[in-house]
């Protein structure tokens, strides 16, 4: 009988879902308690998961449909899959670049209306076609907001091509500066991108910190007839001030993957139907990511790519007991734990203890078995938040 049972609350991918053995994992959509969920767009906003849930994996970049603040809470980690679809997203922003410097949307919607004869097309072509002169993009400037994993690869797509990249990011990872092209100018002023750059496309996470980032006042000091570029999250672009800025001539062009109603069918925008990761590879890439996630949290208690949680990998002890624990971050945690481990006569084999802001986790082997009773106790303990024997 397997051990753990996930639930899947969107399709997910079966090249990802085979990476789960049968022997230990059983998958289904309509599971009463299950172990962890796995989705992509299902919003868990309002939705009361059961008590048995011990990690929940979206098989996507994005967590703003998952209430991260009340499974922290439950000491539920919450994992994301960061660049499994860092490739799909960056070829449809460069696809964009292209839309926007050669107005191929309107140009093409133009050749869609013609009719008449092969002598009156022509003739309208060669008058209609001056509406859509555009420009190249080697020498212009692309300024880059947020360098994680797909910014990064617009960012060096951007810079093969012959543009001038500016890069901005306050965070940038260790990994992630790594893999920049040393071409790429990192700029620590965000008013200085908006100044320089002819385009400016967006990669960063949707968060309270992001929410209306370019606004009227960010719009303002972009060069005129700038092209803005959102394939992250709608909502990190006011798009009343979009609006009033492509009305004024400030912007040359809004491209993103958000339609709405103060969008649709307007003059210099184009919108697409959220296709930043539609592709097959980025679907099972981001399902077979999400898949090794929770097998080896529930398997082991690894923690990797968690929002709310640190990293936490442990070589497990040969003959061990496993006991994973979510906790505050709080002083003498560990020394709680360990006390009741040694007064239960239990030696401890190897311990790991990670924080991550007002969150801990603490993997703890143990020589023999664990009692039920000592799990107790250890739950019992101000600021456990979850614990369990692997």
């Amino acid at each position: 009988m397997p051990r753990f049972t996930i639930k899947t609350l969107n399709a997910i991918s079966h090249t990802g879902l085979s990476r789960l053995p049968k022997d230990d994992f059983e998958v289904s959509s309509d599971a009463a308690s299950p172990d962890a969920l796995m989705l992509r767009s299902a919003n868990l906003h309002a939705v009361e998961i059961p008590p048995s849930v011990l990690a929940v994996a979206r098989a996507g970049a994005g967590t703003n449909n998952i209430p991260i603040a009340d499974y922290s809470a439950r000491g539920i980690p919450v994992f994301n899959t960061p660049g499994a679809n860092a490739n799909a997203v960056k070829e449809l922003v460069v696809a964009a670049l292209f839309l926007a410097a050669r107005n191929i949307v309107p140009a093409a919607s133009f050749a869609h209306r013609l009719d008449g004869d092969a002598a009156s097309m022509d003739k309208a072509v060669e008058a209609g076609k001056k509406a859509y002169v555009g420009f190249e993009l080697p020498g212009r400037t692309l300024g880059v907001i947020g360098l994680g994993a797909i910014g990064v690869e617009v960012a060096n797509a951007a810079a093969g091509l012959g543009m001038r990249v500016l890069g901005y990011d306050p965070q940038i990872t260790v990994d992630h500066a790594w893999k920049l092209s040393s071409f790429v100018e990192h700029v620590t002023n965000l008013d200085q991108l908006f100044k320089r750059a002819d385009i400016i496309t967006l990669h960063v996470p949707l968060v309270d910190g992001t929410r209306g980032l370019i606004g009227a006042e960010q719009l303002e000091k972009m060069r005129k007839s700038a092209v803005l570029i959102n394939f992250a999250r709608g909502p990190i672009v006011d798009e009343s001030a979009v609006v009033d800025a492509l009305e004024s001539g400030q912007l040359r062009a809004y491209i993103c993957d958000f339609p709405s109603p103060a969008l649709n069918k307007r003059d210099k925008v184009v919108t697409l139907p959220h296709l930043g990761a539609s592709t097959n590879e980025a679907e099972e890439n981001c399902a077979r990511m999400a898949a090794d996630e929770l097998r080896d949290f529930l398997t082991e208690g690894t923690i990797a790519n968690s929002v709310n949680f640190p990293n936490a990998s442990l070589a497990r002890a040969e003959g061990t007991s496993r006991i994973a624990i979510a906790n505050s971050n709080v002083p003498n945690m560990v020394g709680q734990i360990s006390t009741l481990l040694a007064e239960a006569g239990l030696n401890i084999a190897d311990l790991l203890n990670k924080s991550r802001g007002d969150l801990a986790y603490t993997l703890v082997d143990v020589d023999g078995e664990v009692p039920d009773s000592v799990m107790a106790e250890i739950a019992a303990i101000d600021g456990v938040l979850s614990s369990r024997v692997i």
